[in-house]
């Protein structure tokens, strides 16, 4: 299958690509990160591996260090519960992209939408948590496949995260 921009054939032996997606018409397919996603040879479960638990607490900390100043998402955080917060994203996403499993240790299944339904998360909350996690993204400077992987992740994940 050919995509406008170069996309590759036939990705690990998907007939269309790679991914449930792949068969979609190029107009309704992915950004210029999330093809990249697809092309990658890395796996989700890879991440962890590549930027180690280091690099999740470099990022995590990128993003929260912005929260308490933001005008849309600080309201939405207890001050008194951010590192509460930056431990539960951390450990989550270690666990989500191949390291231990810590998070569903301790709370068990993430149901993320259920544990946010709390929060008016609109188009600009979502929009906005998404500009802090590019930002923490691009000064991580992680490594360019996991790199990737994770904007594709929260792209999707954001909006999946929208209740109102």
């Amino acid at each position: 299958m050919k995509v406008e921009g170069g996309a590759a054939e036939s990705i690990r032996g998907n007939p269309c690509g790679a991914g449930a997606f792949a068969c979609y018409p190029p107009d309704r397919l992915f950004n210029v990160q999330q093809m990249r996603y697809w092309q990658s040879k890395m796996l989700e479960e890879d991440v962890y591996s590549a930027i180690g638990e280091e690099g999740f607490n470099k990022l995590v900390a990128a993003f929260y260090r912005q929260v308490p100043t933001d005008s849309i998402l600080g309201p939405m955080y207890p001050r008194e519960d951010l590192t509460g917060a930056e431990y539960r994203m951390r450990t989550f996403l270690i666990g989500r992209f191949g390291g231990p499993p810590t998070y569903i240790q301790e709370r068990g299944h993430p149901r993320l939408r259920m544990r946010h339904l709390t929060f008016q998360i609109n188009q600009a909350a979502r929009d906005r948590w998404m500009q802090l996690m590019t930002n923490a993204l691009d000064e991580t400077q992680l490594q360019p496949e996991a790199d990737a992987i994770l904007r594709a992740f929260f792209d999707g994940m954001s909006s999946f995260m929208m209740n109102s």
